[in-house]
């Protein structure tokens, strides 16, 4: 494989074409993939991250701040006009139109560090916490292994959304917005019912918007800021990262807004004590702050790259699969494929791509949702459609073979 040829161009000619080689590098998706599949040598299409290298104007910054050669023990409320928060505050402002609080802010070094600071807070062992099924794995691990009980409501049912939170020992409403794994964008009327049931029942929200830069468009992302503040919550997170959308996981660090100050000042406490994560990682407050300063153009670059993949693909499943019903993602670069239009058995679709096709996709098992795929296109459109075209010639096999 080669590098990337452009790297350095910016002019906004971002090149999304080119393959940079991710092997040897402790890629969990290229170099992990015995760990899920149990075989190595498979094109993955797995974990939520990309094959993109992050913005030239990210990459610069980070050059310039290890050049410095420094890297003593910082702190994230420092910086002022050209430091962390004010960054946040400018991407909020030009991205969603949204005046934030950043003496609301907290830092982690994870969104779901935080969400099980959070769950630790709000909630006791063996509460119920509702979310949307399908579920992302991640809140599923993060709820049953501090010992609470995960409740999916199916998405859209705002009825069972209000029994599960009727609940006694339903104790906290955790939201993914936009959802992952289906790309939803939650409409403003949706979170406002959400925000009502959850305050009708004296549930706290925690709303996770790691993947909110990625919306496509045409879809609106809201803020949960701006739900919780018109319907005058205190009790409320908002968690997030910019390591999604700018593609810089492995640097770590993630932010949030904590609704209730006394809570807020709890939660920094418990970082910065019980957990000894006072100083977070340098590189990632670095990136954070080039992404939100200079990153817009990249971004929106990406997210057309991403948008004419997706096209591609609802095109080779029309073809392919015509049985499958399928549109793009109102955000991100994850497709999630309902075939079970097919009647293709999971554990076969799943021995096939991995056996014939050499490839590894995500199966909606692992979601809680079987019959479903989903298949990360956060990569160079050549790679997808050995993708596409591997989970449609399998199917297609499967399907005819009478699977």
């Amino acid at each position: 494989m080669n590098d990337f040829d452009h790297d350095h161009d910016h002019d906004g000619d971002y090149d999304f074409d080119g393959i940079r080689d991710r092997r040897g590098t402790w890629s969990v998706q290229w170099d992990g993939i015995a760990d899920r599949f149990g075989v190595s040598d498979l094109l993955p299409f797995t974990i939520s991250d990309m094959d993109f290298a992050s913005p030239p104007e990210v990459l610069d910054a980070l050059r310039a701040r290890i050049d410095h050669g420094v890297f003593g023990y910082t702190d994230w409320r420092l910086g002022g006009d050209d430091g962390f928060r004010e960054a946040i505050r400018h991407w909020y402002a030009t991205r969603y139109d949204t005046a934030v609080d950043t003496e609301a802010l907290v830092y982690a070094p994870s969104v779901l560090n935080q969400v099980s600071q959070l769950l630790r807070m709000w909630t006791r062992p063996g509460d119920g916490v509702v979310t949307h099924t399908p579920t992302y794995d991640g809140f599923r691990k993060a709820v049953t292994g501090l010992g609470r009980e995960l409740r999916g409501v199916p998405l859209g049912d705002m009825e069972a959304l209000e029994r599960e939170l009727a609940r006694p020992d339903s104790t906290m409403l955790l939201l993914c917005s936009p959802h992952n794994p289906t790309g939803r964008v939650w409409t403003e009327a949706e979170l406002t019912e959400f925000a009502r049931l959850a305050r009708r029942h004296g549930v706290p929200v925690v709303s996770d918007e790691i993947h909110a830069d990625l919306t496509t468009d045409g879809y609106r992302h809201i803020p949960w800021t701006r739900i919780a503040e018109a319907g005058g919550d205190r009790r409320w997170a908002l968690v997030t990262s910019g390591t999604k959308a700018f593609n810089f996981p492995a640097l770590s660090g993630s932010y949030g807004f904590v609704g209730d100050p006394e809570e807020r000042a709890a939660f920094v406490r418990r970082m910065e004590t019980g957990e000894g994560l006072a100083s977070p990682a340098v590189l990632s407050l670095t990136a954070h702050i080039a992404a939100y300063r200079h990153g817009a153009p990249w971004l929106d670059a990406l997210r057309e790259y991403v948008a004419g993949t997706m096209a591609t693909l609802a095109e080779r499943l029309a073809t392919g699969l015509p049985g499958v019903e399928w549109s793009p993602p109102q955000a991100g670069y994850l497709a999630w494929i309902d075939l079970r239009p097919l009647g293709v058995d999971e554990t076969r679709l799943q021995e096939e791509l991995v056996r014939v096709e050499k490839v590894a996709i995500m199966p909606g098992g692992t979601y809680g949702t079987p019959g479903f795929v989903r298949l990360n296109l956060g990569c160079a459109r050549a790679k997808a459609e050995r993708g596409m075209d591997a989970l449609v010639s399998a199917a297609t096999r499967l399907r005819t073979d009478g699977a």
